[in-house]
């Protein structure tokens, strides 16, 4: 069987946070959304699922984090150039969504970043193959836990 993801993210509002991903490229799965639930599909192996805060919380026993305020995880998604990084952060911000920095170039790997209109992060990049392929360059330190 393929790995998948399935992100779960609770939002304010989900038709208004489905609009969003629909205006950046996702596909909403009629067969998995409901008024408390949108099942927003990436690719065949990515998917995030936009929870309404109260669904959401039956999930966890925990507080809901504000992601407005409080960064607990950013979500990064490959793309095949540079044109590609800029449209789905230009369509983001065009949707309603912020751009916390500008974007970062470092010749082998190009980056933009974007929140959602709940303040989810998100970082789409673009690495060239041949450098991906040869690993990080040395000046680059690597951070290992």
């Amino acid at each position: 069987m393929t790995k998948m993801i399935f992100v779960n993210l609770p939002v304010a509002d989900v038709a208004k946070s489905t609009a969003f991903y629909e205006a950046i490229g996702f596909t909403k799965n009629e067969q998995f959304s409901n008024e408390q639930a949108s099942s927003m599909v990436w690719s065949d192996s990515i998917f995030v699922m936009l929870l309404a805060k109260p669904f959401f919380s039956t999930f966890t026993p925990k507080t809901i984090g504000d992601a407005k305020t409080t960064a607990s995880a950013l979500f990064a998604l490959s793309f095949d150039s540079k044109a590609d990084v800029d449209t789905i952060t230009d369509a983001a911000s065009a949707a309603g969504g912020t751009e916390p920095h500008g974007p970062e170039d470092m010749g082998f790997m190009y980056s933009r970043a974007f929140e959602d209109l709940d303040g989810h992060g998100w970082g789409p990049f673009w690495m060239d193959p041949a450098a991906a392929e040869a690993g990080p360059p040395e000046h680059q330190p690597i951070v290992e836990a």
